[in-house]
């Protein structure tokens, strides 16, 4: 059996992983990828134009400083948290002069209109890019302090969500599917195909009450779509021209490649494509270019929940905790281990919590009729 602190491990270590392998080819396409390296499986030194710093290799990118902000809210409280418990972290934590190197410009904006007193349950309104991964490529703690339990991982992920968009826009809608998901792969019992049924029960959650039909009523369909694709490619060059013909174009809006709607429908279908191996679903999201780190962390995170870390490589591990420990922009050092353990400490007292209140309400005498 795959113990529950281990499936913790190997959720945290492959988005780290993933992001960093997947930040040297971000933007790419896959065709340019194969052309320069024929096959990515390595983290290279990698260097953004408008940031200035070249990352060395296995350094992570502005998804994993979120998820790190969430982690440390989550490890300090001891608990499932709030959208006001991550904001009084990022006042503390999240360096605006340091955060330009390693965050996107909104991170930054955010944690200023917080500093200045606006509500967290206000910040989302702020957020001009509605359909944005920002959350579900990042918000793999708070599945992880769900563990076993994917309808409060929903709700938790609507919560925390708020602060990067406004209520009930598709992207959160992903991102409460994607977090359901990463819970039910925490439990003793959980497949693929278990997992799989559980993000499908969440295609329609809080929709109806929202009144996000019509346009918005695709989530079920592109979650299908790309299950289908992933399951009825024979090899990786048939899995990618099948996507190609659904995710493409050119720079059309801002972040166009960072939409929910094609990062976690396509990062579920790597995480079946790679049958649920943290290491191939890392290495074919890596070489399906386009936004390369998120896909990574979105297959990833829900390989590693289902099956630990276990088919990761050591000099991986080392090469990221290395990066991290060197890097002067991140919003903590803790490595990957130190990060997961920590969130499972807090799972831990999260359920002696539970524990506590079952024991107390559980007189019979005091249930009876």
């Amino acid at each position: 059996m795959i113990t529950l602190k281990e499936k913790f491990f190997g959720c945290i270590a492959s988005t780290w992983i993933g992001s960093a392998m997947g930040a040297a080819v971000e933007g790419w396409d896959r065709k340019d990828i194969e052309e320069k390296y024929g096959w990515l499986d390595q983290m290279l030194p990698y260097k953004h134009w408008f940031k200035g710093w070249r990352f060395p290799g296995g350094t992570t990118e502005d998804g994993i400083e979120r998820q790190k902000l969430m982690s440390t809210a989550i490890i300090e409280k001891g608990d499932r948290i709030t959208a006001g418990d991550l904001v009084r972290v990022w006042k503390r934590d999240l360096d605006p002069e340091k955060a330009v190197y390693k965050q996107e410009p909104f991170d930054v904006a955010l944690c200023n209109l917080a500093q200045a007193g606006c509500p967290s349950t206000m910040l989302g309104t702020m957020w001009p890019f509605p359909n944005v991964n920002a959350v579900g490529r990042a918000a793999h703690p708070i599945g992880l302090i769900n563990a076993g339990d994917p309808e409060r991982a929903a709700i938790d992920t609507y919560d925390i969500g708020r602060l990067y968009a406004y209520d009930n826009v598709p992207a959160l809608c992903w991102a409460a599917l994607y977090n359901a998901g990463v819970a039910a792969a925490c439990a003793p019992d959980a497949t693929l195909d278990s997992v799989l049924d559980v993000m499908r029960s969440y295609t329609t959650y809080r929709r109806e009450a929202a009144g996000l039909y019509g346009r918005y009523d695709t989530i079920q369909k592109d979650l299908e779509r790309c299950i289908e694709i992933a399951q009825k490619a024979g090899d990786f060059q048939s899995f990618c021209e099948e996507f190609d013909k659904v995710y493409y174009g050119g720079k059309h809006i801002v972040y166009d490649m960072a939409q929910a709607n094609e990062i976690i429908p396509k990062g579920v279908a790597i995480f079946v494509f790679s049958k649920g191996d943290p290491k191939e679903s890392i290495i074919n999201a890596v070489n399906m270019g386009r936004d390369t780190d998120c896909s990574a962390a979105v297959s990833s995170g829900l390989s590693g929940a289902l099956n630990g870390g276990a088919s990761l490589p050591q000099e991986w591990i080392e090469q990221v905790d290395a990066a991290t420990h060197d890097d002067p922009y991140t919003n903590n050092k803790r490595t990957m281990r130190e990060t997961s353990d920590g969130l499972f400490a807090a799972y831990l007292a999260r359920r002696a919590k539970q524990q506590q209140w079952l024991d107390k309400m559980s007189d019979e005498a005091f249930l009876a009729e």
